[in-house]
């Protein structure tokens, strides 16, 4: 070749130049295409490569189809490009796809000299016919495979595999690529493993064994302490039952006496009489004998005193008996009475339950406190305040079963759904009433009226008309004019009751409002809740709201605290009740849990009791100041 290539020289130098020429071209011309893949995402670098190798050639050149064994030119400027991407810290940017930004996939070549994901750069041709990065002009005739780039990537993802794989991966790989292994070598290696799988084995049978000792210590502890409690429990019965039972012998005792009291002054009234006509009986009897001796009365007259006498006993046996089956009966009304009251008992006697041990376990813990504060306290067996306190609740429990109706306010047909009453509020006396609901009117009553003066229609004295269905009323407690209510539409308003005008309308509420109350404390604040799940605080000097609190769920009713104006209580379709210290929103103060379903109805019995009504049909009783339920 040398010699040929000298001769051609000889011949004629301009052949032998030109030979040395395109044998240096197609070098540089390979080398280039490499350094193109590889930088396609500065198309300024891309065009002054051209520009600098272009020979008038057709751009797709580098292209061709390489044969299936790549020769010594080839393999050249691949090594020295693959040292390049190892040494350049910025080629991992060059790998990506200006379209979808990740590692190319299927390069090809755009006749600009750009590299893509082949079904980017389809998907791209598809809508626009331009290259993504130079915006050229571009079909789908002018892409070509870009084998050599992938060949680097794929190089590249294999070097960035083995770096990040774990030994026992980088081991199975170099299996799997025919690395030799001797036997000898083998035995020792499976005898390795075979050891660690052992120790493996042994920690994880220690770990569970730890694990398993631990739980049934953690139950062991739990099941002992509910032992403790329970022991305690009973303790507590048994002392209360002792209580009790001393207590009713003592009520026993007292009853026997005052019933012997009795007895004996019944006694004393009816042997007086008998004791008499005894002794006139026998006066009688001597003086007969004597008179008949002598030859006074006749026997016949004796004979009607023994009739008269025995007629007077049996009416007094008589009244005993009426007495009897009085007292009987009176017994047998009580008992039944008692036996619905041992019904409603056992109906409720969870609750009940739950009841009993709260006051119990909470007075021996104000006990135990107090004992350990004085040292001297003198123990006392007897009624204690837990148990006196728990019977008042109990006794108030069974004591009432119904309520009677007093009075009673016709609206018209029951059965039409525009006489659906949904709320009924009182003034600030107790001397006017109002209602409203789905007729989108709010009707004033008279209270006296309507208990003193029975109709068939009660007649209003203030009746208002509103736009939309009302869900709630509230009246001010200081100024009796002033009501607010709640309507479908979201809206809460302030109605002056003497001028059945509205004084103020807002309508931040994006859905129904469910509740509205004055506070008891500031008359001029009043509360809301509703279905856009917000609870929104207002004053009356002021267009829009003054608070904003924002909930998870849905707002069914919201009632200030009766003794500040600070503290609101939020019933919520979560089926919790959440406590609200407006002076701080971020987090409610209390959270009362125990209804099984939305929380519809909430009122303050006092400044620390709370009552709260569900779907669950359910009524519960909390502590607000205490975090307790009752």
């Amino acid at each position: 070749m040398a010699w040929s290539v000298f001769t051609l020289r000889k011949e004629n130098r301009s052949f032998g130049f030109l030979s040395l020429f395109l044998s240096k071209f197609y070098f540089i011309l390979s080398r280039n295409f490499v350094y193109l893949s590889l930088h396609t995402s500065n198309p300024k670098t891309v065009t002054k490569n051209m520009e600098e190798f272009s020979t008038g050639t057709d751009p797709r050149v580098p292209a061709v189809k390489p044969d299936s064994k790549p020769s010594s030119l080839e393999e050249v400027p691949l090594e020295a490009a693959s040292a390049a991407v190892s040494e350049d810290a910025e080629v991992d940017k060059d790998l990506l796809c200006p379209i979808c930004m990740q590692i190319i996939k299927d390069a090809f070549l755009t006749s600009c000299g750009h590299s893509f994901c082949y079904m980017c750069i389809i998907t791209h041709l598809r809508n626009k016919s331009d290259c993504p990065c130079c915006s050229q002009f571009l079909t789908n005739n002018q892409l070509f495979p870009n084998i050599l780039l992938d060949k680097l990537l794929k190089k590249t993802s294999a070097r960035q595999i083995s770096k990040t794989a774990s030994p026992v991966e980088q081991f199975r790989q170099a299996l799997q690529q025919g690395y030799e292994v001797t036997i000898k070598e083998l035995d020792n290696l499976l005898s390795l493993l075979a050891e660690k799988k052992r120790k493996m084995e042994q920690e994880e049978a220690e770990r569970n064994m730890q694990i398993l000792l631990d739980f049934l210590q953690c139950l062991r502890k739990q099941k002992v302490d509910e032992l403790n409690e329970i022991q305690t429990d009973l303790q507590f019965i048994k002392e209360d039952i002792n209580s009790v039972e001393r207590h009713r012998v003592d009520l026993y005792r007292a009853r026997d006496r005052y019933s012997v009291k009795l007895r004996m002054l019944g006694d004393d009234s009816s042997t007086r009489k008998p004791w008499s006509s005894s002794m006139d009986k026998n006066n009688s009897g001597i003086v007969s004998s004597s008179l008949n001796i002598r030859g006074g009365m006749p026997a016949g007259n004796l004979q009607n005193k023994k009739i008269d006498g025995k007629t007077q006993l049996s009416g007094h046996v008589s009244q005993r008996k009426d007495a009897l089956s009085g007292a009987d009966s009176q017994g047998f009304n009580q008992s039944g009475l008692s036996v619905a009251r041992k019904k409603r008992i056992h109906a409720q006697f969870n609750d009940l339950q739950e009841c009993y041990l709260q006051k119990r376990r909470q007075l021996a813990n104000q006990l135990h406190i107090k004992q350990e504060s004085d040292k001297n306290v003198i123990h006392r067996e007897g009624y204690n305040a837990g148990l006196a306190d728990f019977q008042s609740v109990l006794s108030t429990f069974t004591q009432y079963s119904r309520l009677r109706v007093i009075a009673e306010v016709r609206l018209g047909d029951l059965f039409h759904s525009a006489n659906i009453v949904s709320s009924i509020e009182f003034d600030r006396d107790d001397e006017l009433f109002a209602t409203a609901g789905v007729s989108r009117r709010i009707k004033v009553f008279d209270l006296s009226m309507v208990l003193n003066e029975p109709a068939d229609v009660h007649c209003p004295v203030v009746e208002m008309s509103t736009r939309s269905k009302l869900s709630c009323l509230s009246w001010n407690k200081h100024w009796k004019n002033h009501i607010a209510s709640s309507d479908y539409e979201g809206i809460v308003t302030v109605w002056d009751v003497t001028t059945r005008q509205s004084l103020m309308e807002y309508e931040e509420h994006e859905k129904r409002a469910w509740s509205v109350d004055f506070s008891r404390t500031d008359p001029s604040m009043l509360v809301s809740g509703s279905d856009d799940c917000k609870v929104k605080v207002w004053c009356t000097k002021q267009e829009a709201s003054v608070i904003n609190i924002d909930m998870k769920a849905n707002i069914c009713c919201v009632k200030y605290n009766p003794g500040s104006s600070n503290f609101i209580a939020v019933g919520s379709a979560d089926h919790h009740i959440h406590y609200y210290d407006l002076r701080n929103i971020s987090s409610p103060l209390h959270v009362f849990s125990g209804h099984k379903k939305a929380v519809s109805y909430v009122k303050f019995l006092s400044e620390n009791e709370l009552a709260s009504a569900s779907t669950d049909s359910t009524l519960r009783l909390w502590d607000v100041k205490e975090n307790l339920p009752v």
